[in-house]
């Protein structure tokens, strides 16, 4: 995946526990001093309470999201993976004190042959969550994402995907505007996605466009689903 030194945050959301843990090396903050990592955690809850089995997150950061999602989806088993491994003491220190959250794993998303060595095995995951990647990365990466998550998806389960879009090409906010240009400003590979284009491109993987959840600060969940 093409990026820049660093990844900006997006400045319409609360910094998480992401900002904060950026340079721990052996422990994560103390729970209680995390807010979550997204919004709306029910709404991933809705999608896979109850359900056993293992969820790939691409792009995990420092492992917060996992740790904050994991333990409220028991019957999971959570794998953390990134491009790189910068913060995976971060993700190690998260996954220790988190029973149902794995090691991390080094996973390209533009890269096919790096979702051949994913460590869910093909066609047995859960589900795949990417939460605030697609804006912050090259085009080459949502198409790697939906070809990688059909690949590994099981019949019926569901690739989620949250973050800011535009719809119809166009963005919800003025504020949305700016923020896209100020991407690309950094990065001219980078920018708010259209929802209606990465449904084009799931659909082409056999990944339909089941659900759009309205989000707070103008952020969409995108669910999509694998064909039975």
């Amino acid at each position: 995946m093409t990026a820049g030194p660093s990844t900006p945050r997006d400045p319409r959301i609360p910094p998480p526990a992401v900002e904060s843990v950026a340079t721990v090396t052996t422990e994560p903050p103390p729970r209680g001093e995390d807010s979550p990592p997204i919004p709306g955690p029910q709404v991933l809850s809705g999608y896979l309470g109850g359900i056993p089995g293992d969820v790939l997150e691409v792009a995990c950061g420092n492992g917060a999201h996992g740790a904050f999602f994991a333990p409220s989806l028991p019957e999971t088993t959570w794998w953390p993976t990134d491009v790189t491994d910068e913060r995976f003491s971060s993700v190690r220190a998260y996954a220790a004190e988190t029973g149902n959250m794995r090691e991390p794993h080094l996973l390209d998303v533009a890269d096919q042959a790096s979702w051949d060595a994913a460590p869910v095995a093909e066609g047995e995951a859960a589900a795949v969550v990417a939460i605030n990647l697609l804006h912050i990365s090259p085009w080459a990466c949502t198409l790697g994402l939906v070809r990688g998550a059909a690949k590994l998806l099981r019949a019926g389960a569901p690739l989620i995907i949250y973050g800011p879009f535009k719809r119809g090409g166009v963005f919800s906010t003025e504020s949305n505007r700016e923020f896209d240009e100020n991407l690309k400003g950094r990065n001219p590979e980078w920018g708010y996605r259209d929802v209606e284009a990465v449904e084009e491109r799931a659909a082409e993987q056999g990944l339909a466009l089941e659900k759009v959840h309205e989000m707070p600060a103008n952020n969409l969940m995108l669910v999509f689903r694998k064909a039975v």
